[in-house]
């Protein structure tokens, strides 16, 4: 695996790879990868000829008082883990060359699709993770780019601003991917302390008891609401954020629980904020 981390030279061997006729696959990352991530690289390598990770911890997408700064890093850990993986390239741009003095370019949406949920909470945050993934569509080219559904609604704004902003390339959704208890796999988990660790799996168990519910009948948002905060307020260590109930495919609002719903939450145990969802088609 060859690892780049000049922009010029990642957009050279892409473009090389283009007129090869070569379909390429793209694995936004942060780092410090787990399963989760590697199962979106597994993916790629299904369904496409070469397969370019890029690695990135990118400041725009964090607030003020955030985990910038101890967000976890491990590039040695994450080449090794890819290498096993069989991807091409990983691309590990410098923040400096992302956003060089003077950067003054960004991507906004608008609209209720960001209006709730994280951006609620992180006034700001899909800002900088549209402006990142742009830049990084432009610089690596790929055909397929490869994103998890526990970022459900992040994978909802790329999808629209590909469709809107006419990227020639398709966003493929990953299912979510669990330890072996439910909790969702998240880099931010090796922040929870072992009574944390054994709290946050009230995340997954609210979100069964909902499914559970809409199963026998319930299709009130306020009622299904009720069940999911009541579980998670079972934990004395839980502080919920947010739990959201919308549309699947737009994450518009809704009060009866119709077709295809997304059950969104966030939840901090401490000072980690863990998130998760589960659709649910009625």
């Amino acid at each position: 695996m060859q690892v780049i981390s000049n922009i010029q030279e990642m957009q050279q061997w892409s473009r090389q790879k283009r007129l090869q006729g070569l379909k390429i696959g793209l694995v936004p990352t942060m780092g410090y990868l787990h399963e989760g991530h590697l199962s979106l690289v597994r993916t790629a390598r299904q369904q496409c000829d070469v397969v370019i990770v890029s690695l990135f911890v990118n400041p725009m997408q964090f607030g003020v008082g955030e985990d910038f700064e101890e967000y976890p890093r491990d590039i040695s850990r994450d080449v090794a883990l890819l290498e096993n993986e069989s991807a091409d390239i990983l691309f590990a741009p410098e923040v400096r060359d992302m956003y060089p003095p003077g950067y003054s370019f960004f991507v906004e949406t608008e609209g209720e699709i960001t209006g709730k949920m994280c951006e609620a909470s992180r006034p700001g945050h899909f800002r900088g993770v549209t402006t990142v993934v742009s830049k990084l569509f432009n610089i690596c080219g790929p055909d397929k780019a490869y994103f998890g559904q526990k970022d459900a609604q992040q994978v909802t704004i790329l999808e629209k601003m590909v469709k809107e902003l006419n990227f020639p390339l398709e966003i493929i959704r990953v299912p979510i991917v669990r330890e072996p208890d439910g909790l969702a796999m998240s880099s931010r988990n090796v922040y929870l302390s072992s009574e944390e660790r054994r709290e946050a799996l009230v995340l997954y168990r609210s979100l069964q008891a909902a499914e559970k519910a809409i199963r026998e009948g319930e299709k009130s948002v306020e009622g299904v609401k009720e069940i999911i905060t009541a579980v998670i307020n079972s934990s004395p260590l839980a502080q919920i954020d947010y739990v959201e109930i919308n549309r699947a495919d737009d994450l518009g609002s809704i009060d009866r629980i119709e077709g295809a719903v997304l059950i969104a939450l966030a939840v901090k145990f401490g000072t980690t904020r863990l998130i998760d969802n589960l659709i649910v088609e009625v």
